[in-house]
């Protein structure tokens, strides 16, 4: 697990110089702690530009397989191919001997070198072999191009910058904010884009000119174009109709593959256990594969409906691992710079705070993680999905039923400040009943619907936004799946848009801001695209999910385990804000330098902050979005 950075430029005026590209490395030094190493070359363009132009290669390290002998960026025999890379491959074992036999020879034991030569091979192709997690660049002297690449389901981050004469890439924003003159100008579809799903969408960053590279794409930059395709893409709209017992035998051997190949190391191994069906799973297969204790991590609240660690005891007796349990109390004021500063694009779902606090304390013990992410997008684990399934027998109702549940006699329900109370929830869930399935999906999980953006803009700001609808990202996910049932296409959407832009972003940054590296054994592509292809019913039956998960590992899941009802990892934004931070979010969000900016009518913000502060309603992921983004802006700048 590591960061890479670097350039490739054929305008020698935009040539990145060794201390340049120093400062690109340096800062992503907590991503790699253990070494470091770069590569800088020249090269003729072909004819008829003859310019001397170059490539430029940066690596930081986290040792996990070959400690000795996995330094990058690393070459082929003749250096004529370098790659840097951020990742695992785990089934570079297997490569490797195909390899060897068809007459590669190897420097080291790493899965680096696997990358390099099977690229001498297959060229791009090379993706459609590797299962692992991966950001990767793959400089070729021969061909005078660039190759990056990412997984098919993002675990890793890769961002770039293309302008004339250049291509920058990276793991993360801020290394190439390290370029001298390279622009910070906000782009505003993306704040609006971020506003409403608490992070900015692929292929944008929250600055105009800077893109990330989607899930399961590559790109190749030769001759100063630069083009972009998808190497994988899961087929949503095949439903396969086949026996439970089959399916549920079939995804046994798969998830045990796939946990198998992810406990290679050389490095002290354990896994994160919330108590929740997917980690004890994954905990489970684990003790049954290694046939010795398992060292487990989870992390305690003091306030019980954020604390899960009763269930992690459960699951860690069952499984006999050696668990630590860490109690803390997140202290907002202390932990916010950090996770500005390491998040270095607006970034709001409150669960990164306890997946922070996780990850700095499991790396005390161990250097890689099993965790279970992924289970509730491909099992239709949410409890949202309750809503899309409730609201699918809703469209099936005859218009005149439809327009009495749907009318506005639910309005007159007395209100509560507390947002997840049965009330607000019922209110929230018929006040869209009525629109489009896709709208309707997005108001139920926008932090800032399209009415209260409405609210909250100004005039000035609303005439710089395109004519783009925060939507239509979400959309084209739920396109790709218009021939499956609204809960299994509402899932699968989830799996390709808040998956990799959310729950990935959000473990990634977190855990390799502590040289942490984790792995997520439900994202085995094969597992993915078994799930894609099982019918609802053995998924989600009467309002609950994770139906064959229960029942294809039921000797590995306890009854209380079984039975518990989801629990969001989260923290008490709601109280922080009437306390802890009642002050601070005040002061920063109704500061003449916030409020200057431009974007937000000052009447708005005080209308939010006065009505959570006296419990009128609960509107703590909002101001956490709002505060978020400002103090990003004051650590990391530009201007809309």
């Amino acid at each position: 697990m590591c960061g890479i950075t670097g350039a490739i430029w054929t305008d020698p005026e935009k040539a990145l110089d060794q201390d340049t590209l120093r400062r690109m490395t340096e800062v992503l030094r907590h991503r790699g702690p253990d070494d470091e190493g770069s590569y800088i070359a020249e090269f003729q363009l072909r004819p008829p530009r003859q310019t001397l132009s170059g490539v430029a290669l940066g690596h930081r390290r986290l040792a996990i397989v070959d400690l000795a002998g996995g330094k990058q960026p690393l070459s082929n025999e003749d250096g004529s191919v370098w790659v840097v890379f951020n990742g695992e491959i785990y089934n570079f074992r297997q490569l490797r001997k195909r390899l060897e036999g068809a007459g590669h020879r190897f420097r080291t034991q790493s899965d680096t070198e696997t990358i390099v030569h099977l690229y001498e091979d297959e060229g791009p192709g090379l993706l459609e072999y590797l299962n692992g997690m991966f950001a990767l660049a793959i400089w070729d002297t021969q061909r005078g191009q660039l190759l990056l690449a990412r997984d098919r389901l993002g675990q890793k981050p890769l961002v770039y910058r293309h302008e004339p004469g250049r291509l920058l890439f990276a793991s993360e924003l801020k290394s190439l904010l390290q370029v001298p003159g390279v622009p910070r100008e906000i782009d505003p579809q993306s704040l609006d884009e971020y506003l409403t799903y608490q992070y900015v969408p692929h292929p944008r960053t929250i600055f105009r000119g800077f893109a990330k590279l989607p899930p399961g794409h590559y790109a190749v930059y030769r001759d100063d174009r630069l083009e972009v395709r998808p190497y994988w893409q899961v087929d949503f709209n095949t439903e396969e109709d086949r026996p439970a017992g089959e399916y549920a035998k079939e995804l046994r051997r798969r998830l045990t593959t796939s946990v198998e190949l992810r406990l290679q190391s050389e490095v002290p191994l354990g896994a994160f256990l919330s108590g929740g069906v997917d980690s004890t799973i994954v905990v489970g297969l684990m003790r049954q594969l290694v046939g010795e204790p398992v060292r487990t991590f989870s992390i305690g609240f003091p306030v019980p409906e954020y604390d899960e660690t009763r269930y992690a005891r459960i699951a860690a007796e069952k499984f006999e691992t050696v668990h630590e349990e860490f109690q803390v109390k997140p202290d907002a004021l202390a932990v916010l710079p950090k996770l500005v500063w390491h998040y270095d694009e607006p970034f709001a779902d409150s669960s990164a705070v306890p997946t922070w606090y996780v990850s700095q304390l499991t790396r005390r013990h161990v250097t890689v993680a099993l965790s279970g992410d992924g289970g509730d997008e491909l099992f239709a684990g949410y409890p949202r999905y309750r809503a899309v399934w409730l609201a699918g027998w809703f469209d099936r109702l005859p218009a005149v039923v439809r327009r009495l549940v749907a009318g506005r006699w639910w309005q007159r329900l007395p209100a509560s400040p507390r947002q997840k109370s049965l009330v607000r929830r019922w209110k929230r869930f018929v006040e869209v009943l009525g629109q489009p399935a896709d709208r309707r999906y997005l108001d139920w999980i926008a932090i800032f619907n399209e009415a209260r953006r409405g609210e909250l803009y100004t005039d000035d700001f609303v005439a710089r936004l395109p004519r783009l609808d925060p939507l239509e990202f979400l959309a084209g996910a739920l396109n790709s799946s218009r021939r499956r049932d609204p809960v299994t296409a509402t899932s699968l959407a989830d799996l390709v848009t808040y998956l990799p832009c959310d729950l990935m972003t959000k473990v990634d940054i977190a855990s390799m801001a502590h040289g942490l590296e984790c792995r997520q054994p439900f994202l085995d592509h094969r597992v993915v695209e078994l799930a894609a292809r099982m019918p609802l019913g053995l998924k989600f039956r009467r309002g609950r999910g994770k139906r064959i998960l229960l029942e294809a590992f039921a000797d590995l899941l306890p009854a209380p385990i079984r039975r518990r009802p989801k629990m969001g990892f989260g923290v008490p934004l709601d109280h922080w804000f009437r306390n802890e931070l009642r002050d601070f979010a005040r002061e920063v969000l109704l500061d003449p330098q916030t409020l200057g900016r431009g974007y937000f009518r000052p009447e708005a913000v005080t209308g939010l902050l006065e009505d959570h502060q006296r419990g009128r309603f609960d509107h703590s992921s909002r101001l956490w979005a709002l505060l978020i983004l400002e103090l990003w802006q004051r650590e990391w700048g530009g201007e809309c």
